[in-house]
């Protein structure tokens, strides 16, 4: 020991060398645990879902994930516990094995979420109620005995683990300090590489070697702290000459945005009338809004297979957009978006409750023009504040769980004693069963379904797993894609089932008197997300259709548009050909439908994944996903692109729209009292 080397020092020494050891150590095992945890998940959709590479490659990305994550975390738990350590050493060391235990918990239950819905859970769990996660969750079926018993099993597993090999796990103390170092020496240089960005062949793949807690905990910490939204002028280009420029789009003309930052003078949308032969008197319009259905397995070219003969045939005798976009990945947003073409909010507009501003939408605007509204629903209205939302748009009737006669229409089956309520067959029935015929007063309905949502549980259904058998030979698959297909049975058998539900609701309306004179709208609310997805837009890709007696030619469009711009042009067709009263100035995001037959897209528009997950714009044929840029083509297949100037155009349209939206979060109203006092009646 060199002579100014004190004992004191020594002591110091060896703390700190324990110290350095003892949290390496711990550290090193958590990693083990992460990766075991991974080795699960992998196996785990291997076994459910099938994998989309092999499960080596898959592992070992996972693996590189974790990693990331876990080099992530060391440098401030090390100053964590290095404070506690020096203060009680025993406490530190139960403190981080508390850390590692409940960060291991969390991530058994992620994994476990993202292996039932293929979605990874984020701060969407915070836009939710109680009350609808209970229902959500019943519904689904709760949790499972072999699946708690897995759980707890794993949990001992790990507490036995954390107690017992620290004592045997001894490490050099070079070798952990080198580890510590490389924590530390990893931070500034992942703020300025890409190392963390993998870009396999599909979203499925991708999302699956996602380290889950990582994503959970960055989206809550984006939503409890949400960015700043900068608008970046070009030197030469204002931004909305550039978006204009980009996307072909007539641009708005805002009439007061400091008071109203939606409210513009309307613009001509009616694209309709071309396609019509107008009658005297003012037509039905039926909005049917199916569950789930996403143009991944919907009608010809759908790279999963038409899993819907039936709307594939309907969509010959209509106006069908194969290329339409929902504007959310779930339910929330769909009723805003295609009836009111409205903002988000932060937890989507819906999120609100009573708190949402007035608007105009086709609901109010419609009964002021002498319409008598409706919604059907086999579920419970109350849901998502759809039913506050209806309210406060003046609907004439909401017909829904509490108005079914129970003994006359057969509920969705049971899953461990829930059911989201009644079938779409049922609905359908119900709806005929109680709307006039030869009623002088023209109708909106618009009619929600419930049976391709989890768990996908369907009446008859014998009849409709045969179908689908049937359906896979049909496809020309073979047997060893028949048993890939085979693991999503319940799925595409709810889908064949809800194709032939909207035959047979067709085939009966036919009859009607009125039929003649009705516009009947058909569209996805989002696409199940419970069948692997290949893209990122995926999730947001639906049909729409537009059938109608009234048609006197048909069209199929390869251009896109979104559920933003149906009220637009419904509206300005019925202006058009109706004369029904419409305001000067109108607060829609979208600018109506495009129904160019070629390949295109002259909008710019948000999409909102989740509650709490607004990353998605689209504008011309550019996808912005976060921090990612995807370049599109007809088929909506995309591929990651590494483009700066577009990347920041479309950065600076999307933090265009989320100032709007933003200044609607914070109490600015939709459109002026007087103008939704003049154009809408109380009931």
């Amino acid at each position: 020991m060199p002579e100014n080397y004190t004992e004191k020092e020594h002591t110091t020494f060896l703390r700190i060398k324990s110290l350095v050891q003892s949290f390496a150590a711990l550290s090193l095992i958590w990693l083990a645990l992460i990766f075991l945890l991974s080795v699960i998940e992998v196996s785990l959709n291997s076994n459910f879902h099938g994998l989309p590479l092999g499960f080596l490659k898959l592992l070992m990305w996972s693996f590189y994930i974790d990693l990331l994550f876990w080099l992530k975390f060391i440098p401030l738990l090390f100053i964590l516990y290095a404070i506690l350590y020096l203060i009680a050493p025993k406490l530190a060391n139960i403190s981080f094995k508390l850390f590692i235990s409940l960060i291991f918990v969390i991530q058994l239950l992620l994994i476990s979420y993202f292996n039932t819905a293929l979605v990874m859970l984020g701060a969407d769990l915070f836009g939710y109620s109680l009350e609808d996660i209970t229902q959500t969750v019943g519904a689904s079926g709760g949790v499972s005995i072999v699946s708690a018993v897995l759980f707890i099993l794993l949990v001992l597993f790990n507490v036995v683990i954390l107690n017992l090999l620290p004592k045997r796990f001894k490490l050099n103390f070079i070798l952990a300090a080198v580890i510590v170092i490389l924590a530390v020496i990893y931070i500034p240089v992942n703020a300025i590489t890409s190392w963390n960005k993998v870009n396999l062949k599909s979203d499925y793949a991708n999302n699956l070697i996602t380290n889950k807690s990582e994503h959970f905990y960055s989206a809550a910490y984006d939503h409890y702290f949400p960015e700043i939204y900068e608008i970046d002028i070009y030197a030469d280009s204002y931004i909305g000459d550039f978006i204009d420029k980009l996307t072909k789009a007539i641009p708005f003309e805002y009439v007061d945005e400091e008071n109203y930052p939606f409210l513009h003078k309307d613009i001509e949308n009616d694209v309709l009338t071309p396609f019509f032969e107008p009658g005297t008197e003012k037509p039905n319009i039926v909005i049917i809004l199916v569950e789930g259905l996403g143009r991944a397995f919907t009608n010809s070219g759908a790279y999963l297979g038409n899993f819907t003969p039936y709307l594939d045939s309907l969509s010959s005798e209509s106006l069908y957009w194969k290329n339409f976009m929902s504007e959310g990945g779930r339910t929330f947003a769909v009723l805003p978006s295609i009836l009111g073409s409205l903002p988000f909010g932060q937890n989507g507009y819906l999120a609100m409750g009573p708190k949402m501003p007035e608007q105009l939408s086709m609901i109010n605007l419609l009964n002021a023009n002498g319409y008598r509204t409706s919604f059907y629903y086999g579920g419970d209205s109350g849901f998502d504040n759809m039913s506050q939302y209806l309210k406060l748009n003046n609907i004439d009737e909401i017909n829904d769980l509490s108005t079914f006669p129970s003994s006359k229409y057969p509920k969705l089956p049971a899953n461990n004693g829930f059911s989201w309520g009644y079938s779409d067959k049922a609905l359908y029935q119900y709806y005929l069963d109680t709307r006039p015929v030869s009623s002088s007063q023209p109708q909106l309905s618009v009619l929600l379904t419930l049976a391709t949502h989890s768990p996908f549980l369907i009446e008859e259904k014998e009849r409709y797993t045969k179908k689908f058998e049937e359906r896979l030979t049909e496809l020309g698959f073979d047997n060893s894609k028949k048993e890939n297909y085979r693991n999503y049975e319940k799925q595409y058998v709810s889908i064949l089932y809800a194709d032939d539900a909207i035959k047979e609701f067709m085939d009966s309306y036919r009859k009607r008197a009125d039929f003649k004179n009705t516009i009947f709208l058909i569209t996805g609310d989002h696409r199940i997300p419970e069948i692997p997805m290949s893209t990122k837009l995926d999730r947001y890709h639906v049909p729409f259709i537009v059938y109608s007696p009234m048609l006197k030619r048909t069209a199929e469009m390869n251009s896109v548009s979104t559920h933003f711009d149906i009220a637009p042009s419904l509206l300005s067709f019925l202006e058009t050909n109706y004369s029904i009263k419409l305001p000067a100035t109108m607060s829609w995001v979208g600018k109506g439908l495009d129904t160019t037959r070629a390949f295109q897209n002259i909008h710019e528009v948000p999409l909102m994944q989740t509650k709490t997950d607004l990353i998605d714009f689209i504008m011309g044929e550019y996808h912005l996903n976060g921090d990612n840029l995807y370049k599109f083509n007809e088929k909506m297949e995309e591929v990651l692109i590494d483009d700066a100037d577009k990347k920041a155009q479309l950065i600076n349209a999307f933090n265009l729209f989320k100032k709007r939206n933003a200044e609607i979060i914070k109490g600015r109203k939709i459109v002026p009292d007087s103008v939704f006092q003049n154009y809408t009646m109380s009931n």
